[in-house]
């Protein structure tokens, strides 16, 4: 997805500034899930202009705009991709931190079910679960 001025100016006064473009291109980039502290850190070494707060700011303006998802995966940490159009689960790694995608038609099932049995209409369904990846529980063995 391209970030342009028109869609930053969709939230009354906000520009497209070289800062927020910057940390669209590392959320581009990441291609997938990172949390604030790491953007931070990938945009300070290309902007040594770039502090902590424009990070968060940037964050929450692409939120509002529907330009991003936030994730709390974990106890503390929240995750920001690019917004996806195909839901999708997520497999927490608690050894490296990382975080593995997945599509399951149990979800869409249950969500089904859950509509039938209680007459409540799901607008959205988030499932995380936690464990190890293959080369962390090959460490742990």
């Amino acid at each position: 997805m391209r970030l342009n001025r028109k869609t930053i100016n969709t939230v009354q006064g906000h520009r497209l500034t070289a800062q927020r473009r910057l940390l669209w291109e590392l959320l581009e980039e990441a291609s997938g899930h990172i949390d604030a502290k790491e953007l931070y850190r990938r945009a300070s070494a290309r902007d040594e202009s770039v502090s902590s707060a424009t990070v968060y700011r940037s964050l929450n303006l692409f939120k509002q705009l529907g330009l991003v998802d936030e994730r709390r995966l974990g106890k503390v940490r929240c995750y920001y991709e690019i917004k996806q159009s195909p839901e999708h689960q997520h497999l927490v790694c608690q050894g490296c931190g990382k975080v593995i995608e997945f599509e399951s038609p149990l979800i869409r099932k249950l969500v089904e079910i859950v509509r039938a049995e209680h007459g409540f209409n799901v607008t959205k369904a988030e499932l995380y679960l936690e464990g190890y990846c293959s080369e962390c529980e090959q460490k742990k063995a």
